[in-house]
């Protein structure tokens, strides 16, 4: 059993003091959660069926983490199903638009040998041949070699790249490798800084920063600049290898709104209407 001792009965002057300590720390405990707000957001096209993705929000001015508050996230943008093959298509076009093939081999009329006919037309017994430039001779023309250069240049259908947009993001979101900061604002321009914040917070070995203009603050810019696996990037830049090259994907909050903002144009802008749907496009 356990024993309960009595209730003891204090002084006027000894309850007092206590409401003193209780409203005391009602006010610090109203200060602690005015920090950390939660910010609700709005979205005009929400399906029913797709639960918004929460994220929280942290900071850049120290080394530990300071949540700021939790932010919701469109769940057609943060939440679609991953599709691996518009991931593929993605990466593959993004590899080869711009490779250019140099190789050139030259022509029959480029090669420098003497024109004249090797042997006579008949009496020899051997096959009949006009020039020793002929792709049957060492040292002749290579049939349909290539003649470069060679672009290899092409254009990927709007929605998968959009679809693989969605997917690569829902993906880093997934695996707790999407954080999301209020700015880029980081108190000096120290490399060490931005080490130590990258090691002490877990966020990988490379680490990518997303805001929405290519100015970016002078502190960041100027120690990231010295550290070859973290890279900084506008959103107008971002694309589906960039986001599967480095392991901690870092967005805005600025940049989340313009992400959304974007993409959802491709799925419920005006002229979506007049866009003939084809089955390759997904």
């Amino acid at each position: 059993m356990v024993s309960r001792e009595p209730l003891k009965t204090g002084t006027k002057a000894d309850i007092e003091t206590v409401t003193e300590n209780v409203t005391n720390t009602d006010v610090d405990i109203s200060k602690t959660t005015s920090q950390s707000t939660i910010s609700v957001r709005n979205f005009k096209n929400l399906p029913a069926y797709f639960p918004t993705r929460k994220i929280w929000v942290e900071n850049l001015d120290t080394e530990e983490t300071n949540r700021l508050g939790i932010i919701n996230l469109h769940p057609e943008i943060f939440g679609a199903r991953p599709r691996i093959d518009i991931i593929w298509q993605n990466i593959v076009w993004q590899r080869n638009y711009k490779y250019i093939n140099y190789k050139c081999l030259p022509a029959k009329h480029e090669i420098q040998r003497s024109t004249r006919k090797p042997w006579p037309q008949k009496g020899t017994g051997r096959a009949r041949h006009g020039t020793k430039r002929s792709p049957l001779f060492i040292g002749g023309v290579k049939t349909h070699g290539p003649r470069g250069p060679r672009t290899h240049f092409y254009m990927l259908q709007v929605l998968q790249r959009v679809h693989g947009l969605c997917s690569s993001l829902s993906i880093k979101l997934a695996q707790d490798d999407l954080h999301v900061v209020n700015n880029l604002e980081i108190p000096v321009n120290d490399p060490s800084y931005l080490l130590n914040l990258v090691e002490t917070r877990k966020w990988g070995p490379s680490v990518l920063f997303v805001d929405v203009d290519d100015i970016m603050p002078e502190n960041i810019s100027i120690a990231a600049d010295s550290i070859k696996h973290i890279n900084l990037m506008p959103v107008y830049g971002l694309n589906c290898y960039s986001i599967l090259k480095y392991t901690t994907l870092v967005l805005t909050l600025n940049a989340v709104e313009r992400i959304e903002e974007k993409l959802l144009e491709q799925f419920y802008g005006p002229y979506v209407r007049n866009r003939k749907f084809r089955t390759s496009q997904v």
